[in-house]
């Protein structure tokens, strides 16, 4: 302990300010530590031992998260980690291993209460370092859940996103070659022996039909029966191509009723071009529509993405409905429901105001119960999630409601501790309920949790007017 001087450690700035004769209980109270390049001070899990003043070398401080090392800080020459006063924590959240040969000044867990009740000064410094840190780690534990919030949504929203794409521009071709038939489609037009009044006829009855709201849903044998009696008429009526106009007339919910009123308002001689011409116009219709519904759901899924991120606002709180941050989470999360066979029940109170909150944050909380609702019942290969909306007061109560597999007696004490999960390993971090706690406690709310088999419930509520 020769090397170490009180005068060194005055050049700490966390402790430049505590009288000399603190800083020497420090140094009396204290143990010379040395580890060598790749050893560790301390692995996740391990009981916490006391405090560690760096006097020379690199400790670096990782996570394991996903079942891979994350680096998060290091701690040089002049840093101090370990216990503090105060500090609740009794076991490591992380891994500090050596980079370099490293030497630091060991203070036992043992001696901490004895500082509190006579090194104030000394005290009330590591404790400043304390809240600091605490501080840090929120940041980089709310921007890491950000992130991991983002990783949990973007698979599915490729997805989400690549399907319509892909529809569009498939459409768009099949669009592009179907009017180069135009020229074919002008020569059936012209040999139609048709009255002005018996086109009018057949044109009210064809958009009449484009428009019939509810069309029959059919089964796969319901659907190859109906083709084939479309089939047989097209045929016994010398209409060409019967099984691609069977196929396209079934598409658009046509019966043999429809068929028969078209054959009582066009010649005979006509109703072989007459029944193609429609069927051009039906297929060119079936392109158009399908164009539309992938663009509109392109446009939804980024209206939703801009709503989710709460991008083009600023970081105030804003008055908002509750509503819209939910069923843009839904949205955003519509793969991974699809993939789970999960029914989705939205029993939402839409009487209740906006209410005034970080919406960008709220959307995180959604995000992670929702994520875990899904991932609760995964196991189950279905599921129903229940989202219920409800006002109590001058508070909003937000309850997602899952049918998997329940959480324990045991876990559920800690689940909303950092970096506890319950799920498999690689598969959570730990820290979602945490950020979850947190966003909710600074709109000056709590969350619950109430669980049993095949039935678990988090209740949100905060707050209407923050």
């Amino acid at each position: 302990m020769n090397v170490l001087t009180t005068e060194w450690l005055q050049t700490i700035e966390a402790i430049k300010d505590v009288p000399i004769e603190q800083l020497q209980w420090l140094l009396d109270n204290s143990t010379l530590v040395k580890l060598e390049e790749g050893d560790y001070l301390f692995n996740q899990g391990d009981p916490i031992k006391g405090t560690f003043v760096v006097i020379s070398g690199i400790i670096k401080l990782s996570i394991k998260q996903n079942n891979e090392l994350r680096e998060i800080t290091n701690f040089e020459s002049k840093s101090i980690t370990g216990h503090l006063p105060f500090s609740r924590g009794k076991f490591s959240n992380g891994i500090g291993q050596a980079i370099l040969p490293t030497e630091l000044l060991f203070l036992p867990m043992k001696k901490t209460e004895e500082m509190i009740h006579n090194q104030f000064e000394l005290t009330q410094a590591l404790v400043h370092i304390m809240t600091s840190r605490v501080r840090d780690f929120t940041a980089l534990e709310q921007q890491n859940e950000k992130m991991m919030a983002l990783g949990k949504l973007s698979a599915g929203l490729a997805h989400e996103l690549n399907n319509p794409a892909v529809a569009v521009v498939r459409g768009s071709i099949s669009l592009k070659k179907h009017l180069h038939l135009i020229p074919e489609t002008f020569k059936l037009i012209m040999s139609l022996k048709m009255s002005e009044e018996e086109i009018d006829i057949v044109n009210v009855k064809l958009f009449e039909l484009l428009n019939r709201e509810e069309k029959p849903a059919l089964t796969l044998m319901q659907r190859s029966n109906l083709e084939d009696e479309f089939s047989d008429w097209l045929e016994a009526n010398q209409v060409r191509n019967c099984p691609e106009i069977a196929e396209t007339f079934v598409d658009f919910g046509f019966t043999l009723d429809d068929l028969d009123y078209f054959k009582a308002h066009i010649a005979q001689e006509s109703l072989n071009a007459g029944f193609k011409w429609m069927n051009n116009q039906l297929i060119t219709e079936k392109m158009v529509t399908d164009i539309v519904e992938a663009s509109q759901r392109i446009s939804k899924l980024v209206g939703s993405v801009k709503n989710f991120t709460h991008m083009d606002q600023g970081r105030d709180k804003q008055y908002a409905d509750i509503h819209n941050g939910i069923r843009n989470t839904l949205t955003m999360l519509e793969h991974k429901i699809r993939k789970g066979n999960v029914e989705v029940i939205q029993n939402f109170d839409t009487t209740i105001p906006p209410v005034k909150a970080m919406i960008g944050e709220l959307n995180q909380v959604w995000t992670n119960l929702i994520d875990n609702a899904l991932d609760a019942m995964e196991m189950n290969g279905k599921g129903v999630l229940e989202i219920k909306t409800r006002q109590d007061k001058n508070d909003v109560k937000v309850s997602v409601i899952d049918n998997g597999s329940g959480i324990s007696k045991e876990a559920i004490y800690k689940i909303f501790d950092p970096f506890y999960t319950t799920k498999d390993v690689g598969k959570g971090t730990g820290l979602g309920l945490d950020v979850v706690n947190r966003i909710v406690k600074s709109h000056r709310g709590s969350v619950n949790v109430n669980s049993v088999v095949n039935r678990t419930e988090f209740v949100v509520c905060f707050p209407i007017d923050n």
